[in-house]
């Protein structure tokens, strides 16, 4: 059962992700590995893993890829009670191509599936209500009219429970043009009390020179912290007024795919447990180093004790 007092909720369109196994064209790969990968969905693990209560809605296909997403989501301890299985419209693919060995590129085959169904009927109202955060992304918003719309209910019903609002940017630009997406990105930061962003996204919605500048554009539109990711050069943070900067870890990139999720995740483990603002990037630069070690976009994710892995004396990652 969901319960009161969930730590996170999110929700969205989690997809089968097929991936070739070794370096170079797909065309090649005579194998394909199969997984599940979604923003959200990504999140919820993450801070599940980090020991917080998180629980996902959305809708998958009445399919072996949904049921995957299922099994896959509730075996990391992820609460489903409100996830829709869709008997009518097929779970999304994503093709994640391991080009070479510094460059993925993924491709989305998600037109007319279960999750872009997802509309304010899936909402569950009361389930929102007992989150200490809902957090959400700008793909919900571009991936259809229905989910959109999903997406305004559960913030305005987050809103009016007094429950902060998280909001990723998450940029797609296979689903909309910057200037589509900087129309609606912007609604939704004004919204917001957290906001994720990288440099690239933040200037989809403001204006400013440097990660600063973009910080403080950003919260001049209302929410209270800001956080622009800028990969291996760190993060730069607005929160509730003061400034932070946190470097990043140093490590061996593997694969960068859910390094934004992971990062999202440690953030709002903290955010949730009351930490300070020190220690919510600690763990969220902690989190995103362990994500891009491991293929997989959610599989690298940190537990609470793996964090103490990670020796700050010199940023490597002991395995």
């Amino acid at each position: 059962m969901t319960g009161p007092g969930v730590d996170l909720v999110t929700f969205g369109e989690t997809m089968a992700r097929l991936e070739n196994p070794v370096v170079g064209p797909m065309r090649h790969a005579r194998t394909l590995d199969l997984g599940v990968g979604g923003a959200e969905s990504n999140t919820a693990i993450g801070l599940r893993r980090l020991g917080g209560t998180a629980a996902w809605f959305g809708r998958v296909g009445d399919d072996e890829f949904g049921r995957l997403i299922v099994t896959t989501l509730a075996g990391e301890g992820v609460r489903l009670d409100h996830a829709v299985v869709d008997g009518a419209a097929p779970t999304a693919l994503l093709f994640k191509e391991r080009r070479s060995g510094t460059l993925t590129r993924v491709r989305y085959y998600r037109t007319g599936s279960a999750g872009s169904r997802l509309g304010p009927a899936d909402v569950p109202h009361d389930l929102v209500r007992s989150a200490r955060v809902l957090h959400v992304t700008g793909i919900t918003a571009a991936i259809s009219d229905t989910a959109r719309r999903a997406l305004d209910d559960a913030i305005e019903t987050a809103r009016g429970a007094g429950v902060p609002v998280s909001l990723d940017l998450n940029y797609r630009r296979a689903l909309w043009t910057p200037a589509e997406a900087g129309e609606h990105l912007r609604d939704l930061v004004k919204r917001a009390d957290l906001v994720f962003a990288t440099e690239q996204e933040a200037r989809l919605v403001a204006a400013g020179d440097d990660a600063a500048a973009l910080a403080a554009s950003l919260a001049a539109l209302g929410p209270g912290e800001v956080l622009v990711k800028r990969g291996a050069a760190g993060v730069v943070a607005l929160c509730e007024g003061e400034p932070h900067v946190r470097a990043a870890h140093r490590v061996d990139v593997v694969d960068p795919v859910g390094a934004g999720d992971a990062f999202a995740a440690g953030y709002l483990a903290e955010f949730v447990r009351g930490r300070p603002v020190a220690d919510r990037l600690a763990t969220a630069t902690a989190a995103g180093a362990y994500a891009v070690t491991v293929r997989g976009d959610w599989e690298g994710l940190p537990s609470r004790s793996d964090l103490e892995l990670l020796q700050t004396a010199d940023d490597t990652v002991t395995r």
